[in-house]
């Protein structure tokens, strides 16, 4: 990560640019709130697809920063009505806006950068570019509905936890790559490919999350341990966890899932780790970051492809 910041310091530069005048607002609460959770950090990582994607397809122009700031903002607005829904408290290290600002200020300002990035979509002038991220934000909140559908569910199984996956998260990474390759007029199989890769690293990247969720150090990831398990998500660590344990392990992990028992969140850790639910859950990362690797084989060796390539190893190990 370290390496790629410096490779794209001066774009991500140019892109941090593009979000502070166009967070502006007359309402002084939406910059505020806006500015709050941009500021709050984060990997970047949605952003910096469009950017790599783009280089590698040789584009050189500047509507690729306009659009990693788009894609930055569609996935802050997510993170805002996200918060509210499983109301959290803690992001980053950091009180989650609705903690500090309200529910009501969080799912407004989150609906004013949906709106925002939809106006600095249009100002590239590609009626793909707004074909694309249409059809991202209408599946990212298909995968919201569903991910809350299956809240204290504990009969869900793999392929609808991965189906919410796909739509909640990898969807974004998928969108940022394709953005990239329409910016670089790439062939329709290499945009195919590109978007492979996001959704592959997406994916990746998500069930490494669910890993964290019950392993990680809190003031690494700046979340509470066990914030999955409090509001009832049945993720893969889990549902492996219920396939694999006794009858007994698998009744604890059911009754936790069933009623959001954090209480429960040491014997659920035991019962994830007798089972091997997180290295299984690690491995299958590791198989969508090599899937992921292997959708842009093809493409031209440049730096941004090599960057491309060194992306979803970090994606797959990363502890934080």
């Amino acid at each position: 990560m370290d390496s790629l910041k410096k490779m794209l310091a001066p774009d991500m530069a140019a892109v941090d640019a593009v979000i502070r005048a166009r967070l502006h607002s007359e309402v002084a609460l939406v910059s505020q709130v806006g500015e709050y959770i941009i500021d709050g950090g984060g990997k970047r990582l949605r952003p910096a697809l469009v950017l790599l994607a783009a280089q590698a397809f040789g584009y050189r122009g500047t509507h690729h920063h306009e659009l990693a700031a788009v894609v930055e903002f569609i996935h802050t607005a997510t993170l805002l009505h996200d918060d509210v829904v499983d109301e959290s408290d803690l992001r980053r290290g950091r009180e989650t806006a609705n903690a500090l600002f309200g529910n009501a200020a969080s799912v407004l300002v989150g609906d004013f950068l949906y709106s925002r990035a939809f106006q600095m979509m249009v100002g590239v002038g590609e009626m793909r570019v707004m074909q694309v991220l249409s059809d991202a934000t209408n599946i990212i909140a298909e995968g919201e509905v569903l991910q809350l559908l299956n809240c204290h569910d504990a009969d869900v199984d793999v392929a609808n936890y991965m189906r919410v996956i796909h739509c909640k998260t990898a969807k974004l990474f998928e969108a940022a790559m394709r953005l990239g390759a329409i910016l670089g007029q790439a062939s329709a199989a290499d945009e195919a490919a590109a978007a492979k890769y996001g959704m592959h690293l997406g994916t990746a990247f998500q069930l490494i999350d669910d890993v964290l969720d019950y392993s990680a150090n809190e003031a690494e990831t700046g979340k509470h341990l066990g914030d999955d398990l409090a509001e009832g998500k049945p993720t893969l660590p889990l549902i492996h966890a219920m396939q694999h344990g006794t009858p007994a392990q698998a009744a604890v992990v059911r009754n936790a899932i069933e009623q959001g028992d954090i209480a429960k969140l040491a014997e659920v850790q035991a019962i994830i780790l007798a089972t091997g639910a997180l290295e299984f859950t690690r491995q299958r990362a590791v198989q969508e970051a090599e899937a992921a690797c292997a959708a842009i084989s093809a493409f031209r060796d440049t730096q941004f492809k090599r960057a491309l390539l060194e992306l979803p190893h970090f994606a797959a190990t990363r502890q934080f």
